[in-house]
């Protein structure tokens, strides 16, 4: 990767989700925008504040896909990701943005 650049792969998605009343909502239904969740498998030599190997919150429809091997990635700038996840095990458990 070149410059701001960041090589993410799109994580699957679960298909029907359920709202916090319990309610399914199909892989169909499109309520509003969503953002997507990614990998991060590649940085330009610009990026400073994500790595390889981090999981990035980004939308998914303002970007560019790129097939490789078969296999589709997404390309995008470093400024549009929108928050990076980060485990913090010193202070509490789980997963923080």
């Amino acid at each position: 990767m070149l410059h701001d650049r960041v090589l993410v792969k799109i994580s699957p998605e679960d298909g029907e989700r359920r709202s916090s009343g319990g309610i399914v909502i199909p892989a169909t239904a499109q309520v509003a925008k969503r953002l997507a969740w990614g990998d991060v498998l590649g940085v330009g030599g610009h990026v400073r504040n994500v790595k390889v190997g981090d999981r990035v919150l980004f939308n998914p429809e303002d970007q560019l896909e790129v097939e490789v091997q078969a296999q589709t990635y997404t390309v995008m700038r470093e400024r549009d990701i929108h928050a990076v996840a980060n485990e913090q095990t010193e202070q509490g458990t789980g997963l923080y943005l």
